[in-house]
């Protein structure tokens, strides 16, 4: 059998170094990566729903009164015309 002392080629691979991770959620932790500086992510294990069994709404519903909102205007301009073209 053989045995391997050395990696066959040992100055390819990138940099590996501690990483602090921070989550929307407020959860912390530190990790290992070649990422260089900390990382901000909107979901972790703390607070996704596969890991947590919970469902979680993740404002949707703000999105949709947003869209309303913005067109609201341009939906009340067409709703202008057309009864200024029906006269």
């Amino acid at each position: 059998m053989l045995e391997r002392t050395t990696m066959p080629k040992t100055a390819i691979h990138p940099h590996y170094e501690d990483t602090h991770v921070k989550c929307a959620c407020g959860n912390e932790f530190d990790t290992r990566s070649t990422h260089k500086g900390a990382i901000v992510v909107e979901i972790c294990s703390a607070c996704h729903p596969f890991f947590t069994g919970k469902q979680k709404l993740v404002d949707t519903a703000g999105r949709i009164e947003r869209f309303r909102r913005k067109f609201a205007a341009t939906d009340a301009k067409k709703a202008e015309i057309a009864a200024n073209d029906a006269k």
